[in-house]
């Protein structure tokens, strides 16, 4: 698998998902938006870098430790195994199956992997410890906060495979993005042409913005007609000269 070029993780980390999930529709991507996922601390800022894959099934009592002994969660623990290969710069992606009954996760966990330079955490389940993971200066999405304990519904069975999280497919390596308003799921191989046009869609958009805040009607500047277009030249051109 060929590195993702920090370039690329820039550009799209500067971009808004409204942006990127336009790009993606122009590519005949309907549905890349992780709906009903949302950040735990709205400050924590943007963030942008490759996914790294979580699943869960339902528990079983002959399958799991003895709950009852918690000495033992460490052991036969492929979520604490995720968490401790995951690298630098990559995004935990669990599948929960939307099922919110028990944690996905809990500061602990969060706090390891934002300590390693992990880039964020999402799920479409629940976290638990969201008070404290919200003052925590890294990126966790979730659906729900619980206080109850993963194992109780929820067992870590493989790590790196193809997954699906808030009905999106996640492939270990897709590029993953997110800001105050969610998170978006791109294929890596078109992250750099997405990057490209995303920045440019930006760049565009403020200036559209300028003109229907001044008080210009919908049609023929959102989108833009060959006139705003010739507009939007000389301003980029003014732009770039300052």
């Amino acid at each position: 698998m060929a590195p993702i070029a920090k370039q690329t993780l820039d550009k799209l980390k500067a971009c808004s998902t409204a942006t990127l999930t336009t790009q993606l529709f122009k590519r005949n991507y309907r549905q890349q938006f992780l709906v009903g996922v949302s950040p735990l601390n709205r400050d924590a800022g943007s963030f942008a870098g490759e996914a790294f894959t979580l699943r869960f099934i339902p528990s079983r009592e002959d399958k799991d430790w003895d709950l009852s002994d918690l000495r033992k969660r460490g052991e036969d623990n492929m979520q604490w195994e995720a968490v401790e290969a995951i690298g630098a710069g990559q995004v935990l992606m669990i599948d929960s199956r939307n099922d919110p009954r028990a944690a996905s996760a809990g500061n602990m966990l969060m706090t390891r992997m934002m300590r390693k330079g992990v880039a964020a955490a999402v799920t479409d389940g629940a976290f638990r410890d969201g008070t404290e993971i919200s003052k925590m200066p890294f990126p966790a999405y979730c659906t729900a906060n619980t206080a109850s304990t993963r194992p109780a519904y929820h067992r870590a069975v493989d790590m790196q495979l193809p997954i699906g999280c808030a009905g999106v497919a996640v492939y270990p390596g897709d590029i993953i993005v997110g800001d105050s308003d969610g998170v978006v799921v791109i294929p890596r191989s078109i992250a750099d042409e997405l990057a490209a046009d995303s920045n440019e869609q930006e760049l565009r958009e403020k200036f559209l913005f300028t003109k229907i805040d001044a008080g210009a009607p919908l049609w023929g500047t959102y989108p833009p007609n060959e006139a705003t277009l010739k507009e939007y030249a000389e301003w980029r051109a003014r732009q770039a000269a300052e």
